[in-house]
């Protein structure tokens, strides 16, 4: 199981800068990565702009962004030039990071079980631990909640 206060499982996937992105690049800085189900739907859409739109202050706190889904490259591309993101969005098509840091789950659905991706969001350090873990994400104010969470804890 994957708990805040542990290191954060090392993973390399293609993203929209035309090279892979590993998580052991990312050390000195802090790193905030969240797994999200599908590129242009109405919540996805809406936390990726949030973590957009903030994106000078995380860093401005040495904090990199990261979203991931099992979309392909070709629709990460879409979906960031369609919204102007710009942080990188990682592609996840065989699900190994999803499985790696327990987000592909079951999930209900108008009385229907189904494996999907639960939103979520890591916070981890600039040596690699994972310093909070939100489950169950409910997009509006979310990006905010980060941002505040790593601004009090770059203060100490």
């Amino acid at each position: 199981m994957i708990k805040e206060n542990t290191k954060a499982p090392d993973f390399k996937l293609p993203s929209t800068s035309n090279k892979d992105y590993s998580l052991k690049n990312s050390k000195g800085n802090y790193v905030i990565i969240y797994f999200y189900p599908k590129d242009d739907t109405p919540g996805c859409t809406t936390e990726t702009n949030d973590f957009n739109k903030l994106l000078p202050k995380f860093k401005k706190l040495n904090c990199e962004i990261l979203g991931i889904s099992k979309d392909n490259l070709n629709s990460h591309e879409k979906f960031k030039n369609k919204y102007k993101i710009k942080f990188d969005l990682l592609a996840d098509e065989e699900k190994k990071v999803l499985k790696k840091y327990k987000v592909w789950a079951k999930k209900k659905f108008m009385g229907r079980e189904f494996l999907g991706i639960v939103r979520t969001t890591f916070l981890i350090d600039k040596k690699g631990k994972i310093l909070k873990i939100w489950n169950n994400v409910k997009v509006n104010g979310h990006a905010q909640e980060v941002l505040e969470t790593l601004e009090n804890i770059s203060k100490k």
